[in-house]
């Protein structure tokens, strides 16, 4: 997968294709359902609304114009001290191991040092063991981790931060 954009920034089908990258990618592995990708859909749709390119990052990894790929950060609390919200952040099978979801990492993390945000979290569960070692990569710690049914499947939820300062 060595033809691949990272374009910034709202383009048309985001909404459709990040929803759809995660709701197959998690039903295929977990047996997510209607429920988590209605909430993607929701969720993302809302961002994209606000979206705002002074304190959001949105980046997708794109071949062949076809999405494979997005990273979100969403900025909105990123001064307080809750900080900048890690989000949408998925490869499709194909794009994975090439080094893409590292490089919207360093995107991402460039973003939110320039923007001064001191700390960067993000949500996700046990067992996506690949996700976990690229955030380890990055500085990300291990803040509390419960069971949890937010994505509509009970899993042992997680939360992920980074201290930028």
């Amino acid at each position: 997968m060595e033809n691949y954009t990272i374009k910034t920034g709202y383009h048309p089908g985001v909404i459709g294709r990040i929803t759809e990258l995660h709701a197959t990618y998690y039903h295929k592995h977990w047996g997510f359902g209607h429920f988590f990708e209605a909430k993607v859909a929701i969720e993302l749709s809302s961002f994209i609304n606000r979206f705002d390119d002074k304190q959001d990052g949105f980046w997708t990894a794109v071949n062949n114009d076809k999405i494979i790929g997005s990273l979100i950060i969403d900025g909105i609390k990123g001064k307080d001290v809750e900080g900048a919200h890690l989000r949408w952040f998925i490869l499709s099978q194909s794009a994975q191991g090439h080094g893409i979801g590292n490089d919207l990492m360093e995107m991402a993390m460039k973003f939110c040092r320039w923007n001064n945000y001191k700390t960067v979290y993000l949500h996700t569960f046990e067992g996506l063991n690949i996700a976990r070692h690229l955030y380890e990569k990055f500085g990300f710690k291990l803040a509390n981790q419960s069971e949890g049914e937010q994505w509509g499947v009970k899993v042992s939820e997680q939360k992920f931060v980074l201290n930028l300062q």
